[in-house]
């Protein structure tokens, strides 16, 4: 596992170090730009071993960087007359017009490459990659495919030539440390990139627009065993930013097919979760079908551009992501998806002209409205697992108490699970649950009778890690890896029906619906916890005030025998 691979965590803040100091302070546009080159690297690397498999298989192969390109030419520095520096100098009109003609002429392809590009000298670099390279980049997948269309806008903004060549030489050294990596440790190749990409979005650590900020690995993971998402069932986030949750999905069913191919493949992650080799089942059949079926949405398009990224990075050839807003009036795709995961926007507010007229609630709140959202694009009988703010649970708004009787009444509402308030630390503070359930009536249908009987309720003391800023994984005394609660809760919420769940006082219980109606549709723990009041005794005063002076007075005696020793 990454974690424990002191040196490429160490080469990660180095490159993250080099663009601070070149002057590109913003976390969102350094992993956009890190992002670009470590595309760049990648594609050269893969074209390399696709070509070495087809000539080993003797098998046709045509790259994607043959043919040529239109090299960009600066004609600004082509000129009549004499002088010095940086530009071209012609003395007759024909040379400098033979001299431009010669410039324009296409190139091969092979030029675009990392490998033929990564040892140019630092102003002839940045003028390649930037007017030549990055076009090609933008276009990798064909004028029509969603990366090239939410690549349309994408910049390059590197523009200092000894940054670039600095972050070509640590990309180069991250990539040998991969190599390594796999060699000596077992894990795919892919795999272990796949790691690095994450490990470089986790250091977005400022919230972003309208309470978005990223969810932890290990919660996604959770979440990912708990709904158990499989191959062939339309998964989907309304809400995707970096497009965690479709990568969590992809990694449990992709971990899955390995249990049941080759279980003694799986290893255990830094959070307890059995994960497989990735690229050992990953065939082009399994390929194409989460392709199909993993799709994700944002209104944030540099969210849609890094989570587009960042299933291409782990596999995923041409992820199907886009720029929608999932609440406006435009989107319209209700009763599709198998499965949703989600963690929407939190504290946000939309104009009231711009919502969706399916969605009901009386309300602004993207919170809400994002709930009633998923619950549209479920279809009967599927199933949802999302992130909520606390205040959903107990709001007394009449949109509060409307959106829970959604859940409870047209859905199986199978758990609700309290996080600690540091889990989304250093992001914010705020306290959050997970929603599990299950769609079992449509908007339109008539409810004959609630379709939740009983909701298990769990209260998730320790996540595994600290509850402060540095969020460092919990080690128990001989510092083995301290999971927290992390694994009983899977284990628990898969026996629930089959275990004893009565007891109030635990912190896992059922709370039949009835109660729950009687209490509004209240969703908090606490509300239906069972305290347990000790019986303390406490002893009359004036029997303790003589028990004091009766050891003083013992005190006292054993003084006077001491003295009389020593005098």
């Amino acid at each position: 596992m990454l974690q424990s691979n002191a040196k490429l965590k160490s080469l990660i803040d180095e490159l993250w170090n080099q663009f601070w100091s070149g002057g590109i302070s913003n976390p969102l546009t350094a992993i956009q730009q890190i992002t670009y080159m470590i595309f760049m690297k990648r594609l050269d690397d893969l074209e390399a071993k696709r070509e070495r498999d087809a000539e080993w298989n003797k098998e046709e192969f045509k790259s994607r960087f043959s043919g040529t390109y239109n090299p960009y030419v600066d004609e600004s520095k082509y000129k009549l007359g004499k002088g010095e520096g940086g530009t071209f100098w012609f003395e007759e009109q024909e040379q400098l017009d033979k001299a431009l003609e010669e410039a324009r002429k296409p190139r091969p392809a092979e030029e675009l490459r990392w490998s033929h590009f990564s040892n140019f000298p630092a102003d002839k670099m940045l003028d390649h990659v930037r007017f030549n390279v990055f076009p090609f980049l933008k276009q990798l997948n064909g004028g029509t495919s969603p990366f090239t269309k939410h690549m349309a806008n994408a910049v390059f903004v590197i523009e200092k030539p000894s940054l670039l060549v600095e972050a070509v030489k640590k990309i180069e050294q991250i990539f040998i440390e991969i190599q390594r990596d796999a060699e000596e440790g077992g894990q795919a190749f892919q795999d272990i990139q796949g790691d690095v990409y994450e490990m470089l979005l986790s250091e977005i650590a400022t919230a972003g627009k309208n309470g978005q900020f990223r969810t932890p690995r290990h919660i996604i993971k959770l979440m990912s065993e708990l709904i158990e998402p499989k191959l062939g069932e339309k998964i989907c986030d309304p809400a995707c930013g970096t497009a965690g949750f479709l990568l969590g999905a992809y990694q449990f069913i992709l971990s899955d097919l390995v249990r049941k191919k080759a279980p003694e493949k799986l290893i255990t992650d830094e959070d307890g979760f059995e994960r497989g080799t990735i690229s050992s089942v990953l065939t082009e059949d399994v390929k194409k079908q989460l392709e199909d079926d993993l799709i994700g949405f944002d209104i944030d398009s540099s969210m849609v551009r890094l989570g587009l990224m960042n299933l291409m990075m782990h596999g995923i050839d041409s992820p199907n992501i886009d720029y929608t807003d999932t609440l406006s009036k435009k989107y319209n795709q209700d009763a599709e998806y198998d499965v949703i995961m989600a963690n929407p926007p939190f504290t946000g507010n939309i104009d009231k002209g711009d919502i969706n007229a399916s969605l009901k609630l009386p309300t602004t709140k993207t919170e809400l409205l994002f709930l009633e959202r998923i619950y549209t694009m479920l279809r009967k009988g599927k199933r949802a697992a999302v992130i909520i703010p606390q205040g959903v649970l107990f709001g007394g708004g009449k949109a509060f108490i409307e959106a829970r009787k959604i859940l409870t009444e047209r859905c199986q509402l199978e758990g609700v699970i309290a996080l600690p308030s540091g889990v989304f630390k250093p992001y914010a503070g705020v306290s959050t649950a997970i929603l599990i359930f299950t769609k079992v009536y449509n908007a339109d249908d008539s409810v004959t009778e609630p379709a939740t009987q009983k909701t298990w309720f769990y209260n998730l003391e320790s996540d595994g890690y600290e509850l402060n800023d540095k969020r460092a994984p919990l080690r128990k005394k001989d510092r083995v890896r301290d999971y927290g609660d992390l694994q009983d809760i899977v284990v628990r919420y898969k026996n629930r029906n089959s275990e004893e769940n009565a007891d109030r006082t635990l912190k896992h219980f059922f709370v039949p619906f009835e109660e729950m109606k009687n209490m509004d549709f209240d969703l908090t723990f606490q509300k239906y916890k069972k305290e347990i009041h000790e019986n303390i005794i406490v002893k009359d005063p004036v029997k303790i005030f003589e028990n004091l002076e009766s050891i003083e007075e013992n005190i006292q005696k054993e003084l006077k025998t001491l003295k009389e020793m020593i005098g």
